[in-house]
């Protein structure tokens, strides 16, 4: 990622007509939001037109970035925000990829790596059922290593709710596990 610094004057210049400099911001995150994408809708038939609205929705958002906090944290709140649109308010149930969330296998029996697998499908069917703000913090918590300030920023929500958020989902995959 760029430089605070770097990132800020990048901004400053596509918010001063050179729109060329626009591209520097999608080359340097659209892996990021692509991966982030990926692990919130869960299949990649539909992650790249959610990138792509992602960079719409951010480009015409820039104006309103306040220079206060890091540029990726605002990309982040917007591809939260876009693939929760995308998902719909009605908490559309998400069905995962095989791949889409970690599964090491490595140095287990064979036995021991389908049996594995079998969790994990159960536990990628399961987080594809909690609701959206539940699955979304879990997923910038377990998978993508926020902590719950940063989750509380990315999702515009008060650190309480996150820490009830995450509880929630863990308490629903428990249940939905046994």
């Amino acid at each position: 990622m760029f430089p605070k610094e770097t990132e800020y004057e990048i901004v400053r210049k596509v918010l001063d007509g050179e729109k060329e400099q626009f591209a520097l911001i999608v080359k340097e995150y659209q892996g990021v939001v692509a991966n982030l994408c990926y692990k919130l809708v869960g299949n990649r038939l539909e992650v790249d037109d959610v990138v792509q609205q992602v960079f719409v929705e951010l480009y015409t958002s820039l104006p309103r970035f306040r220079f206060e906090s890091k540029l990726s944290t605002f990309i982040y709140r917007i591809t939260v925000n876009v693939v929760s649109k995308t998902l719909g308010k009605n908490n559309r149930y998400v069905t995962y990829d095989a791949n889409v969330l970690e599964n090491r296998s490595e140095g287990l029996t064979e036995e021991e790596k389908i049996m594995k697998e079998e969790q994990h499908s159960k536990l990628r069917k399961a987080i594809g059922k909690l609701k959206n703000e539940q699955r979304t913090a879990l997923v910038l918590y377990t998978y993508d290593d926020f902590s719950y300030t940063e989750i509380a920023d990315v999702m515009q929500v008060s650190l309480s709710k996150v820490e009830s958020l995450i509880f929630r989902a863990k308490k629903n995959l428990a249940k939905m596990m046994e």
